[in-house]
């Protein structure tokens, strides 16, 4: 491959969670240019050093991308109150205001009730008996009760905003029109219930995180309107949307590794562990990362990228380098090498990290524990996948099991 020109990226289409294979080839190479489905071209950085370094250097920014015409995979661009198109000390102002209810302190807190969810899901799978659809019985309705009880929206409305964040991250499942149109209606349901919330928060005396931000907003004077919305927004969609496609990813992976499903059966206690490798050994996402602009010439990757250049870091690529695991493409639940960047790094690492971690842990340890002999129970064709969509993972998955523990 030549920088002259840039490659249209993704180079393949995805097949279920295979990793891109060019990237092996091109870990040992300097950086290439390409260009994505829809903005200007881009460095494509695949190594784990220097995607670690672009997304944590000072010298990248997010910001400088304002009016600029970003590479993506999705038709829209997000909006300029989006925290993910922030740089610090603005980025760090908005962190801050939410960060309090992604701690690792009060994640634990809601483990229990994330537990009591997961086993009542199960119970329902359970009663009604095989087959069961992980996707629909299971990985969906756990993280969005959770994120609902959290930020303070209505479950019930979950048929609404789910179809909503799926044009939300369509590249090219929904019409431009539609993308649009969805996204204006999760707008407007948002400022729907940040409007009801304010006429009730002082007398309700309800503390999720919905009326932490109202109250930011309202009296504290901390973010504008535009910022509080897309808070909002992102954090519903984020909030959900990931670890509900990891939970079938995951389970799917280990059924195709019966060897380290056995491992985890045996010894419960290493699903935290289990649950870091899965993330890096997943490719999650379809494109690479969110571009980052060079505010000076910078040396990477065996290039210099220009001052103005945007540079797209892919982490799919990086948690499968060679140069920092041993056998990259080999899942081992006992790998204790370097952190993955799963959850990205730097300033915009994952806020959701701690919350998607504990929700991943506990739904891998309900599934094993209450659901002995759990496989596919159609095999590989009765899995359907998803399809243009900005994330990988089955839509999809018949599953069965033997006699149930309770």
């Amino acid at each position: 491959m030549t920088t002259a020109e840039p490659k249209s990226f993704p180079f393949s289409e995805p097949e279920r969670l295979d990793p891109e294979p060019l990237f092996e080839e091109l870990r040992e190479q300097p950086l290439i240019r390409v260009r994505l489905p829809y903005g200007e071209p881009g460095w494509l950085a695949s190594r784990y050093e220097d995607v670690k370094l672009v997304l944590g250097d000072k010298r990248f920014s997010r910001a400088a991308g304002a009016g600029r015409d970003e590479a993506r995979m999705r038709p829209i661009q997000g909006s300029s109150g989006n925290i993910m198109s922030m740089d610090p000390p603005e980025h760090s102002r908005l962190r801050r205001l939410v960060m309090k209810a992604f701690t690792q302190r009060r994640v634990e807190g809601l483990r229990s009730r994330a537990q009591e969810i997961a086993d009542g899901l199960v119970d329902g799978m359970v009663e009604r008996g095989t087959p069961a659809d992980l996707v629909e019985d299971f990985a969906l309705p756990l993280p969005i009760t959770v994120i609902c009880e959290l930020l303070g929206v209505p479950y019930e409305d979950r048929k609404d905003f789910r179809v909503w964040s799926d044009a939300f991250l369509s590249t090219t499942k929904f019409t431009l029109d539609e993308v649009v149109e969805c996204v204006g209606l999760l707008r407007e349901y948002m400022a729907r219930l940040i409007a009801e919330r304010r006429e009730s928060r002082h007398d309700d005396g309800r503390d999720d995180l919905l009326s932490a931000l109202v109250a930011a907003r309202d009296d504290d004077d901390r973010l504008t309107e535009d910022e509080m919305l897309s808070l909002a927004e992102a954090i519903l969609v984020a909030g959900h949307e990931t670890t509900a496609s990891q939970i079938p990813n995951f389970v799917y992976v280990l059924l195709q590794h019966p060897d380290q499903l056995a491992r985890l059966r045996d010894d419960p206690a290493l699903i935290p562990r289990a649950v870091e490798e899965l993330l890096r050994y997943v490719p999650l996402g379809n494109g690479a990362g969110i571009p980052r602009y060079a505010l000076e010439d910078v040396e990477l990757g065996g290039v210099t990228v220009k001052a103005g250049e945007a540079v797209l870091p892919s982490t799919a690529s990086a948690n499968r380098d060679a140069a920092v695991y041993s056998e990259p493409d080999v899942l081992d639940l006992l790998r204790e090498e370097a952190s993955h960047v799963g959850f990205g790094h730097g300033a915009h690492h994952c806020l959701g990290a701690p919350l998607a971690r504990m929700e991943l842990q506990v739904a891998l340890d309900t599934l094993l524990r209450r659901l002995p002999d759990l496989r596919l129970a159609a095999g590989e064709e009765g899995v359907e996948w998803k399809d243009g969509l900005s994330t990988r993972g089955p839509s999809k998955m018949p599953i069965s099991w033997g006699a149930a523990n309770r």
